[in-house]
């Protein structure tokens, strides 16, 4: 939305395709931002953020990275895909969540200081909302600096089980990280596919188009680090039954 709302003329790169990328960026004239994220939400792969930045270094492009679901899951102490991949210093401006992988609420913008000072005096979604209530913060503060990597770790854990478990089933997935689509198709089956599931004690909603593209309706499944490997089994049994009732490949 901000994108649309700048005014300024809007290319999409093909998914990690780094040709594509910079086939793009030698066509467009003028200066340039190239925004990414971490882990992309819908399927759970993961940026090629050391080439991006090697990209965007050698154009002189600044780049922002939105790490919503990568910060406190990938990295070293959680600190995010920019970390996992040592390339924090070549990104300019990086924008999170606070109600991921820490479990508060709100987000944070952070980056060069004469960025960040140009989203503070100049963003009217900023300026215009109140701030935060004291107690959010001072949890969010608390869990910031809680044990991460002992969480981190317990996290991938189970993500790395859970994925085993869907190779045993044969359940495709793209996914290599928490986030995990199981891709339905059409919308109808995927609402049919969430109803069933919830039915039988799993959560997972259909995302449906336009969040995704048409025929590509999925199931999310986000996995936490305080799922016990009973929970996780359950709901492996439940995937297989659903995967025969709906012939999934």
């Amino acid at each position: 939305e901000a994108c649309k709302l700048s005014g300024y003329k809007i290319k999409i790169f093909k998914h990690n395709d780094m040709g594509d990328l910079e086939q793009k960026i030698e066509k467009t004239k003028g200066k340039k931002l190239l925004i990414t994220e971490g882990i992309f939400s819908m399927d759970g792969d993961w940026s090629r953020l050391d080439k991006i930045s090697q990209l965007a270094e050698k154009h002189g492009i600044i780049t922002i990275l939105d790490d919503a679901h990568g910060d406190f899951v990938l990295g070293k102490d959680g600190k995010g895909t920019a970390n996992f991949f040592n390339v924090e210093k070549k990104i300019d401006l990086y924008i999170s969540s606070l109600s991921k992988g820490l479990g508060s609420f709100g987000g944070y913008v952070c980056g060069k200081k004469s960025l960040v000072d140009l989203c503070i005096n100049t963003s009217k979604t900023f300026i215009y909302t109140s701030a935060l209530p004291a107690s959010i913060n001072q949890y969010s503060l608390k869990r910031f600096n809680s044990n991460r990597e002992k969480y981190r770790k317990k996290l991938w854990e189970k993500i790395n089980l859970f994925h085993k478990r869907l190779e045993e089933i044969q359940l495709q997935t793209t996914s290599t990280s928490q986030i995990i689509p199981i891709i339905i198709g059409k919308e109808k089956n995927a609402m049919e596919f969430s109803k069933f599931l919830r039915d039988n004690g799993i959560f997972a909603q259909a995302i449906r188009y336009p969040t995704v593209k048409k025929d590509q309706a999925r199931i999310r499944i986000s996995i936490t680090g305080w799922l016990s490997n009973e929970e996780i089994e359950h709901s492996i049994q439940i995937l297989e039954k659903a995967k025969r009732k709906f012939k999934l490949k």
